[in-house]
């Protein structure tokens, strides 16, 4: 189904036991309220809008009050789903970080939106459009969805970072962390390898790495531990929205700085911490993310958090 906008003129609470007036008058503009489904992948959540039969996308504002965890309704990313513009794909996916800024790539809503155009669908494929290009899915056995991230982008302006560089060592140590691979996966992200994940005090450490002036664009930040030629261990700090339960694209990052530093094979599972991911870099240098989805709940955007006074 379409979440369609609905009018109310219900009274909405505005604060105290006697706070209670209908919303009429100059508040008229506001008086919609947007259906959302919350869905996650391995613990990735997102809060996601449909607003393929039109409407206003809200503003930075209003994304970062929906993202709050405490006045909002708390997300990693926003998705918002709108017409799509290429004549092959289903959807275009917008992704917004909890900043309210938005973002190239995101694997685990991909798969999410994916499940519910194939669900509306009755299919088992579905292409979505993003602004880093067109990803194909596929539902698979298992309650499992594969995504065609597209390619990794491996040149340094690519990622991109301050100066020319081989981005299979990138110049750069912060805090007893040094040597990362840099990957493109529709975002940048700079790969650590590390005898222990646990051991990183990646809350510390993360935003130091993501906000280095190194990386114009800042970056997303993974650190790795090989547990075998097709297992690795990752834990992520994503741009923008700090420690994350799972990141795809930090994933397929992972695997793609692996295989390139000899260290693993083109197949491998990544273990996050939310769950694992089976991650393959084909040879035609596109990357494919196996993995599930969950729905949490749906509900309705109070006009209020919509125009960002709800802090």
């Amino acid at each position: 189904m379409n979440w369609a906008q609905k009018k109310t003129d219900k009274p909405v609470q505005i604060g105290g036991a006697t706070g209670l007036k209908t919303c009429l008058g100059s508040y008229n503009a506001l008086m919609t309220e947007l259906a959302f489904i919350k869905m996650h992948g391995l613990g990735n959540d997102f809060v996601i809008l449909d607003r393929r039969d039109g409407g206003d996308t809200p503003p930075p504002a209003a994304r970062r009050a929906i993202a709050d965890r405490r006045g909002g309704i708390g997300c990693d990313q926003l998705i918002v789903m709108e017409p799509a513009k290429a004549d092959v794909a289903d959807v275009f996916m917008r992704i917004y970080n909890p900043d309210g800024l938005e973002a190239g790539a995101c694997g685990n809503a991909t798969r999410c939106v994916a499940s519910i155009l194939m669900d509306e669908n009755a299919t088992d494929h579905a292409v979505v459009e993003t602004i880093s290009g067109l990803l194909d899915s596929e539902k698979g056995e298992g309650g499992l969805y594969t995504v065609d991230m597209g390619p990794a982008r491996l040149d340094w302006r690519d990622i991109p970072v301050a100066e020319a560089c081989d981005t299979l060592h990138l110049p750069l140590s912060v805090d007893g962390l040094s040597d990362p691979v840099g990957v493109n996966v529709g975002n940048p992200h700079a790969v650590f390898f590390v005898d222990d994940v646990a051991a990183i005090d990646l809350a510390a450490i993360g935003p130091k790495i993501e906000n280095h002036k190194f990386f114009p664009e800042r970056t997303n930040v993974e650190v790795i531990e090989i547990l075998s030629p097709d297992r690795i261990r990752m834990r992520v700090w994503e741009r923008a929205a700090g420690i994350t339960q799972a990141c795809g694209s930090g994933a397929c990052a992972a695997l793609v700085a692996a295989v390139r530093r000899g260290l693993s094979e083109r197949s491998a599972d990544v273990v996050l911490d939310g769950g694992v991911l089976r991650i393959e870099w084909l040879a035609d240098n596109n990357i494919l993310m196996t993995g599930p989805v969950s729905r949490s709940f749906t509900g309705e955007l109070d006009p209020l958090l919509l125009a960002g006074t709800i802090r």
